[in-house]
């Protein structure tokens, strides 16, 4: 039985690599590394289909160091042990390059599983190259982390998407021998959403379907084809973030019903109890914020708790969730202020700190003026002392303007009341 086309196509070298020119290209920061072959353990955060296993293997084999290579879904800590005790035993006397330990999907391995890892790292046994499609700062303990390089892999842009479609129908052993026309490409592209061995695959498919001399591909042969056998419509097809978009905005748009009738689509669609949560955790702070700070307290529970359920029962407790985001009062005055603030900081630059503001531990400091003249608020009726605590350059600048919501103006009261017309609230 042939390999998928995927995998015949895997590159074996960096001139054969395709995407991804921020780290690898001309002026590619990894090709830099590997070309002085001097590698560092590294961390590839990526979308499924951004050349990460490819990426891993054509290293390897052009530094010429042996390479390991575990799944994090079906491997354990004792098959972490005999990697690395045989990459122990074949350094040393015969050669000077750390064998490479491939994981993918690292982000699937425990915290003890992790710091399983760590000494082989910091020692130099083992170079360690983990994937994943998660954000590792998430996932990857802060102590693996902090020993590793993180490198963030792209979807691949239509350009090469198209490059590989070409290539395969002129390099693949397979396609080579047959009369194949790329008349249009749109339709697999869209659907491939960025995925290389998703847009591979389904060409693959789509070839094999259409029986004719002369196989010409066009977009609706393409969607007819897949839409029979409802390849479109998996997890990671063309429709998965438009269902994302369109879940948060139900739900930033206050209709629980919509936001429902997403979440549904999104359980049937394969997608995960813990990415639903992440993201109704990141809508409860810029969507509602202030308006109703407990929504940020509820989504976070519901995070804690879809780990622990999982699904099926997990699909309750996120429907709690949604409903109750939904049916809130919304603002989003506190994601416009850090933005605001944000852009300040690069307009201004490193702004000194006000002496009064500056810690004074020693006497040198306090008689520098450090602290000086500073009103412990506390001391003063109803806590609070008018006093000025930005950088001169920027005094009265209001970064924050509460939203018109019945906690927001109470906000806007309070503040109203202790800055007068400072702020102008």
């Amino acid at each position: 039985m042939n390999e998928p086309l995927a995998e015949r196509l895997r590159p074996n070298s960096l001139e054969d690599y395709i995407g991804q020119p921020h780290i690898i290209g001309n002026e590619g920061i990894l090709t830099k590394i590997i070309s002085n072959d001097n590698l560092p353990s590294m961390i590839l955060w990526g979308p499924p289909g951004t050349g990460k296993t490819t990426l891993a293997n054509v290293i390897s084999k052009t530094t010429g160091r042996p390479f390991y290579s575990l799944s994090a879904i079906n491997s354990g800590v004792k098959d972490l042990r005999d990697v690395i005790q045989k990459s122990r035993s074949n350094t040393g006397l015969f050669t000077t390059k750390n064998p490479i330990l491939f994981i993918d999907e690292i982000h699937r391995f425990s915290k003890s599983q992790q710091d399983s890892l760590l000494q082989a790292v910091e020692k130099g046994w083992i170079t360690l190259i983990g994937a994943t499609t998660e954000n590792p700062s998430f996932e990857v303990i802060p102590a693996l982390m902090s020993r590793c390089h993180t490198y963030t892999l792209n979807s691949l842009d239509d350009q090469y998407l198209k490059l590989l479609l070409h290539k395969a129908i002129k390099v693949d052993s397979e396609l080579s021998k047959k009369n194949i026309e790329l008349k249009e490409s749109e339709a697999l592209i869209k659907i491939s959403n960025g995925d290389a061995r998703k847009l591979l695959n389904l060409f693959e498919f789509v070839i094999n379907s259409i029986n004719e001399e002369k196989i010409i591909i066009t977009n609706k042969n393409v969607e007819n084809t897949l839409q029979k056998t409802n390849v479109i419509y998996d997890k990671d097809g063309e429709y998965h973030y438009d269902i994302i978009s369109a879940f948060i905005k139900s739900i930033r748009g206050s209709d629980p019903n919509a936001a429902v009738y997403w979440l549904a689509r999104l359980i049937q669609g394969g997608e995960t109890p813990k990415f639903i949560a992440r993201r109704l955790i990141i809508l409860a702070s810029e969507d509602i914020g202030n308006a109703n700070p407990t929504a940020l307290v509820i989504a976070n529970n519901t995070f804690q708790s879809v780990i622990n359920i999982g699904f099926p029962e997990a699909r309750i407790i996120l429907s709690q969730c949604v409903i109750y985001l939904a049916s809130s009062e919304k603002s989003n005055s506190s994601y416009l202020a850090i933005n605001k603030a944000q852009k300040l900081v690069e307009d201004t630059g490193n702004l000194k700190v006000p002496l009064s503001l500056r810690n004074s531990p020693t006497k040198m400091m306090k008689d520098m003026g450090y602290g000086k003249d500073y009103k412990y608020s506390h001391d003063f009726n109803n806590n609070f002392i008018a006093q000025e605590f930005l950088p001169d350059e920027i005094v009265e600048t209001k970064l924050y303007e509460p939203a018109k919501n019945m906690k927001e103006n109470k906000l806007r009261e309070y503040l109203k009341l202790r800055w007068n017309s400072k702020y102008k609230y």
